[in-house]
């Protein structure tokens, strides 16, 4: 049986997180909506002051098989602030490849974020998720996250494109 070993991603992942990302997108049902390129992601991930941070999830092959280490799932996160908590760590992304889904990858991903997010001085982990995607809730609340949507009813917003360009006056 082959191990998993959750690691920072290095700058030759890049090709191995857009996958993952196109397929998380189809996933979603938006590919539509993906625009970034392997090469936004090495500038915005590996230069000076890192836009983002990466972890991968490798599947070790077991000694003696002939195959390579292969990158299996990836969790994309940076830092934000809360002026009521302090430090956050915002999880963008989290994805298994679905042969590799059930095996507990995931879990051990969010696991590797929050050891982060704590040794970063975080007070928070938060994340988003589509409201039809019941299984991936259910693994968030059962490693005890709480859905703000219900507790708080909190909604999430953004501006992109125009309506970015409108407020700005550009």
């Amino acid at each position: 049986m082959a191990s998993v070993l959750i690691r920072e991603a290095k700058e030759g992942d890049c090709g191995n997180i857009l996958r993952l990302i196109r397929e998380l997108a189809e996933y979603e049902k938006l590919s539509d909506q993906v625009k970034i390129s392997e090469e936004a992601l090495r500038a915005d991930g590996f230069g000076e002051n890192p836009f983002y941070h990466c972890l991968v999830a490798e599947i070790l092959p077991a000694p003696g098989e002939p195959q390579g280490p292969c990158v299996v799932g990836y969790g994309l996160y940076c830092f934000i602030y809360s002026t009521w908590k302090g430090r956050n760590i915002y999880l963008e992304d989290i994805y298994v490849k679905p042969e590799y889904r059930g095996q507990g990858i995931g879990s051990k991903i969010i696991k590797k974020v929050a050891e982060v997010a704590l040794d970063k001085g975080c007070s928070q982990l938060r994340l988003a998720v589509l409201d039809w995607n019941k299984g991936a809730m259910d693994l968030y609340k059962a490693l005890g996250a709480q859905d703000l949507t219900e507790a708080e009813g909190w909604h999430c917003f953004r501006f992109e494109g125009e309506a970015m360009r409108e407020l700005a006056g550009k």
